[in-house]
């Protein structure tokens, strides 16, 4: 069945579903659970709303706008506008010079090797670091760009931003009601869950990659296929981000062999990542195109 033929994409919305009644669980019965099942389930269901959210700005899981966001909106991990992850996510598609830093706002490379910001991507430059300081580096970098663009764009701010917090006050309060707390939701729910999400983007891009997106494919993600809802293949999404997570297996298998020569390069698995990248950086920290400048 092709993507125009659909009117729902049925089993988006049953991650969907899977996802908001599993979080609603999580939080409700917080108090019976031990931490370590928390953390667990906590960080699985909140990387999974990330890749939830992903399908919803790439056109899915309806043929309706309001629905896709409605659907994708609800900000579990509390620190991130929708509205902004989209903006930011389609300008990184839209982009002609993937991971270059000036052109591209998901690039991980910076223009020059000195300032916080080199310092901040040098600390999270291995897997180990990204993983461990990733997350609240994350967070201090947005509200930097944020404070920055406030004072150049205001009213886009706050288009951004209100939203965003209308959606986080109920949240809170529920998180409050349920004696779950925010501080012991973000540290227990959100910060495994931006490491998980940060471990599928460590190695998606790199400026020395062949293809036009410079992304880099998984070959076998195993659980976290279905966690990622299979970007890992990121080679194929990019090649057509408008096809829903479950078609791009096949996409990959029936345009492998062109595919492989975009890429460049295919990680085996995501443990052969943490072998080779733990304690070793991933690329050089300057964008190649921009280190003489």
């Amino acid at each position: 069945m092709s993507r125009a033929s659909e009117t729902i994409e049925w089993p988006t919305m049953l991650v969907a579903a899977l996802i908001y009644a599993g979080w609603l669980a999580l939080t409700f019965w917080h108090a019976a659970l031990p931490i370590p099942l928390i953390v667990m389930a906590g960080g699985w269901l909140i990387a999974w709303h990330g890749s939830l959210q992903h399908e919803t700005i790439h056109g899915h899981p309806t043929r309706w706008h309001a629905v896709n966001m409605a659907i994708g909106a609800v900000p579990l991990s509390l620190w991130l506008p929708y509205g902004l992850y989209r903006d930011s996510h389609m300008a990184h598609h839209r982009s002609p010079h993937i991971t270059d830093p000036l052109e591209d706002p998901e690039s991980r490379y910076v223009a020059t090797g000195r300032g916080p910001r080199h310092i901040a991507v040098k600390a999270q430059s291995t897997l180990l670091g990204r993983l461990l300081i990733g997350p609240p580096i994350a967070v201090a970098l947005l509200a930097v760009d944020e404070w920055r663009r406030l004072h150049r764009s205001p009213g886009r701010v706050l288009r951004d931003w209100l939203p965003h917090l209308a959606l986080v006050v109920p949240l809170v309060a529920w998180l409050e009601w349920t004696g779950f707390g925010v501080l012991r939701y973000v540290l227990l729910v959100v910060y495994p869950g931006l490491s998980l999400t940060l471990l599928r983007s460590f190695a998606e891009h790199r400026a020395d990659l062949p293809g036009p997106s410079r992304a880099a494919t998984v070959e076998h993600a195993g659980p976290l296929g279905l966690l990622y809802l299979n970007n890992h293949l990121h080679t194929a999404h990019h090649d057509r981000p408008d096809l829903a997570w479950y078609r791009l297996p096949a996409h990959q298998r029936h345009h492998h062999a062109r595919l492989s020569q975009q890429a460049g390069r295919a990680h085996r698995s995501y443990a052969e990542i943490v072998r080779r990248f733990a304690l070793t950086p991933h690329d050089t920290l300057v964008h190649p195109d921009r280190g003489g400048q």
